[in-house]
């Protein structure tokens, strides 16, 4: 029978009360409330479930033991003391001026101060603030939780503005501001959002602010991990392969290549989507819904002003130091497609200290090109899938791929020459590099799983596109043949570590002409 999912719901007492699924992650919730250091920062992104930890950790503090039972936290805790808990959302002051946040703010505060009285004399969020902190301890004789969720919302949708965002800055610095001088008498204060804007106070005044985020023992505060999603989930994972005529291990491995993948610390299990994985059992299919929204138009812009070549996002790396910058220090792109999910951690070398970075999984990929086909080649996404990839497609399914790149071959024979097009061809260090580029946005509106510049034992394949059934691996040339890229994937051994996978694998040489930009030959081979 199929189980009430919490797609949407954010309130953990309305979860528990009304009978929905939950993944039981009370233990760590138990673990952050006893942190020695009570002020801390936790980043992940969007739809992963921090909305949904706020509010546990608000149902914790404020001593509602009744809907922890059966849970891990209530054979933790002993002392369920009720604190007062002061509750901000920003998420509601996105898309607002200056003066509306300092409005949402206000509107939130109004119901804190019907529980302990205001000042009139208090005009401004951050005096306003500090007021009902400072009455809730005096009336209640105990220090106060305090959870902020979404803490940066009002500030990425202006990152690009310069002067908007500086007067963004100064309202929620007032804000604060106040949580350094009220540190006596806070119990807890938990911070959530995306990305860190190191010039706010929240940062710079409170200098032991512990940021979690990184942290292997709270990789899986967020998200699903296999083991929860093969016990907790395992009836779920059997209704839907029902309902779309597989075997449960079948959709086990659908939900895995779609959904899984991220990870947050260099030691940290694979995580799922949560949201994405709920939705699915929800509606009953495996589709792309992460992206419903879109991609968000702070990140677009963002990878155009650091000019990213997403064909690097397959395997990319990095110190800690790279993808965990502030916003204000960024040089590149990375920090903020890994804060934001479009990038994950794939690997740690501890004797480097070096991070590999790379997109999590298929539903991410595909998001990518929603919103970078219409930006980099200046063509309709609609246009290309309902048309060349629907043909694409159809030829993969019936296990042709000689059909599959005759397509490709035309494809790429009649692209515009727009000016977008012709920038790009100029920005690329080299001409090889743009049609890998072109091919890997081309197999993204397939709904596949494509890496590019994927390391192993023997240098760096160009390609891997991994389907149900099979993998391909491609070597890509310009001033070499077609077989020669074939023999390349031969002679460095590039397929054989998928061969132990379970799919077929094929590999594939191709040549890009560079007068007629398109493919001229390719050489196909099986492992």
């Amino acid at each position: 029978m199929k189980r009430k999912y919490p797609v949407g719901i954010q309130t953990f007492s309305r979860l528990r009360r009304e009978g929905y699924v939950y993944v039981d992650k009370t233990d760590m919730v138990w673990e952050l409330a006893h942190e020695n250091n009570p002020f801390l920062f936790f980043a992940r992104p969007r739809r992963f479930g921090k909305s949904l930890l706020a509010s546990t950790l608000h149902s914790f503090f404020a001593g509602e033991r009744e809907l922890f039972k059966g849970l891990k936290a209530d054979q933790l805790e002993w002392d369920w003391k009720q604190y007062p808990v002061l509750h901000f959302d920003l998420s509601g002051a996105k898309h607002l001026p200056p003066q509306g946040v300092r409005d949402e703010l206000g509107r939130q505060m109004e119901k804190m101060e019907a529980l302990y009285g205001r000042n009139h004399s208090e005009t401004s969020p951050g005096m306003r603030f500090a007021g009902v902190v400072e009455r809730a301890y005096k009336q209640t004789g105990l220090q106060v939780a305090i959870i902020i969720d979404e803490y940066d919302a009002p500030l990425l949708d202006v990152l690009h503005e310069g002067e908007s965002l500086h007067d963004m800055r100064e309202v929620l610095q007032e804000f604060y501001q106040r949580l350094k001088m009220l540190e006596p008498i806070i119990k807890f204060c938990f911070i959530t959002g995306i990305t860190k804007f190191s010039q706010l106070s929240i940062f710079s005044t409170i200098n032991n602010i512990t940021v979690i985020s990184l942290l292997p023992k709270y990789a899986a505060l967020c998200g699903i991990t296999e083991e929860e999603l093969t016990t907790t989930l395992a009836p779920d994972i059997a209704l839907l392969a029902e309902n779309n005529d597989c075997t449960p291990k079948e959709m086990h491995l659908r939900l895995k290549m779609r959904y899984d993948g991220y990870k947050f610390s260099r030691r940290s299990p694979e995580i799922y989507n949560p949201f994405s994985l709920f939705k699915a059992f929800d509606l009953g299919e495996v589709g792309n819904y992460w992206f419903d929204s879109g991609t968000p138009a702070y990140l677009i812009l963002q990878m155009q002003k650091f000019q990213t070549d997403i064909t690097t996002l397959g395997h990319l790396e990095a110190a800690v130091s790279d993808f965990d910058k502030p916003t204000e220090a960024m040089t590149s792109a990375l920090p903020l497609l890994y804060q934001s999910g479009y990038l994950t951690i794939k690997d740690y070398e501890r004797e480097t200290e070096t991070y590999t970075l790379a997109i999590p999984n298929q539903e991410v990929q595909v998001g990518y090109t929603e919103g970078l086909l219409p930006t980099y080649l200046g063509l309709q996404t609609d246009v290309v899938r309902m048309g060349f990839a629907l043909k694409f497609w159809r030829a993969l399914k019936k296990d042709d791929l000689e059909l599959a790149l005759h397509e490709m071959q035309a494809f790429l024979a009649g692209l515009p020459y727009v000016e977008g097009f012709k920038k790009k061809l100029e920005e690329m260090a080299n001409v090889e590099g743009f049609y890998e580029y072109t091919f890997y946005l081309i197999f993204s509106m397939l709904n596949v799983y494509a890496r590019t510049q994927v390391k192993c034992h023997g240098g760096r394949i160009d390609m891997v596109v991994l389907m149900p059934a099979v993998t391909y691996v491609f070597e890509l040339k310009m001033h070499e043949t077609a077989q020669k890229a074939l023999e390349q994937i031969e002679t460095k051994g590039y397929a054989l570590a998928y061969a132990t996978e379970g799919r077929r694998v094929v590999k594939c040489g191709l040549h890009f002409d560079l007068d007629s930009r398109t493919l001229d030959e390719w050489v196909i081979g099986n492992a």
